[in-house]
């Protein structure tokens, strides 16, 4: 008989999971799932019992945990926003994680064949990536394929890879004004790759189907100030994703998109988003310049000194934007003080990974 194989990293990853409801989802990630550890951040009322299904090894952390946990600090976790679930990340120990939303379900392949997200991400994670010259034939590490002629030999090694972004059938992740012009569009093209994103290039990363390397850029994933009591909503992740892809430039990490897919099976009410998109929509006009013009000195040699820095940047170039952006820039520097408290070990090595992989 064949010995069953033993899931991908089954100790060094965490599962996160923001939600307010009951998470029926899981059944039907059972098997892909079950081997893992669970982080559930629960956003809304406390009081609320939010129901797990049987088999699944978690821990669950509602608003008052956070509180309790960090304290002072816990100002920088949002409230009332799927952001909440950074408060996950701060909270593992493990080398890795992967973040799923509640209404994400399993996709299945042109050949009918349910994917394994998880898998997928844990081998884009664990393969380099290439951002200093792009391969035509994408991702040269999967089987199949290789580096093309012309391709520099000195850099075929390629550099670790921090971020595996992934994609989404059914429900695109489109912007409100998009959603209410194409409120039937649906993505139904499957597109079998996996690019490494360029060094200077900067993309929309969504939270819904998203790993990363903890060890690597774990204090660079923070969601920002969302939700409840902010002017804005709907950019936790894309400022998590800018403010990464910045880091990862500057420390020579990599970021990958593409597989795997997973089944967006839920729209949220365009006029809802609307109201908590309508100030980002204005500004990113002014934050993506920005961070296309953001330098980071050499002096920031690990993801910390690097936040810290885009924070006294994001306070100096945009604090004139709103002054939301200056509540922002505090909030950037507690985080990382409270993830410094939280993991008091994992300075030093950051610095050393981060150095050797620059």
């Amino acid at each position: 008989m064949a010995t069953p194989s033993v899931p991908l990293l089954k100790d060094e990853l965490d599962i996160v999971i923001p939600t307010i409801r009951n998470l029926d989802f899981l059944e039907q990630w059972r098997p892909f799932f079950q081997s893992y550890h669970l982080i559930i951040v629960q956003d809304g009322d406390p009081s609320k019992i939010i129901k797990v299904p049987e088999g699944f090894d978690y821990e669950l952390y509602n608003r008052n945990d956070i509180n309790r946990i960090l304290g002072p600090k816990a100002s920088c976790i949002s409230f009332k926003d799927s952001a909440c679930r950074c408060f996950g990340y701060m909270v593992s120990k493990k080398k890795y994680i992967y973040t799923i939303d509640d209404d994400c379900f399993v996709a299945k392949n042109p050949s009918g064949k349910e994917i394994n997200a998880l898998e997928q991400h844990i081998k884009n994670l664990l393969s380099p990536s290439t951002p200093f010259f792009f391969n035509t034939l994408y991702d040269p590490y999967r089987e199949g394929t290789d580096f093309v002629r012309g391709y520099p030999f000195s850099l075929r090694e390629g550099v670790p890879t921090a971020v595996s972004h992934g994609l989404w059938l059914n429900i695109p992740d489109y912007d409100a004004p998009t959603q209410l012009v194409k409120p039937l569009e649906r993505n139904t093209r499957f597109v079998d790759a996996v690019l490494t994103i360029p060094k200077g290039t900067l993309f929309p990363m969504c939270g819904m189907n998203l790993a990363f390397n903890r060890e690597l850029i774990g204090p660079a994933m923070y969601f920002g100030l969302m939700g409840d009591g902010q002017p804005i909503g709907r950019y936790d992740d894309m400022w998590a994703g800018w403010c990464t892809k910045v880091i990862c430039d500057h420390l020579g990490l990599g970021v990958k998109t593409g597989l795997p897919y997973i089944w967006h099976s839920k729209a949220s009410n365009p006029f809802v988003n609307l109201k908590k998109e309508y100030k980002g929509i204005y500004w990113q006009e002014e934050l993506i310049p920005f961070f296309q013009s953001v330098a980071l000195p050499k002096e920031c040699t690990s993801v910390q000194k690097c936040y810290l820095e885009l924070s006294k940047q994001v306070r100096a170039k945009l604090g004139k934007v709103d002054e939301y952006f200056n509540k922002l820039a505090d909030a950037m520097v507690t985080w990382i003080e409270a993830w410094d408290e939280l993991n008091p070990s994992e300075g030093k090595s950051a610095e050393l990974i981060n150095g050797a992989a620059k």
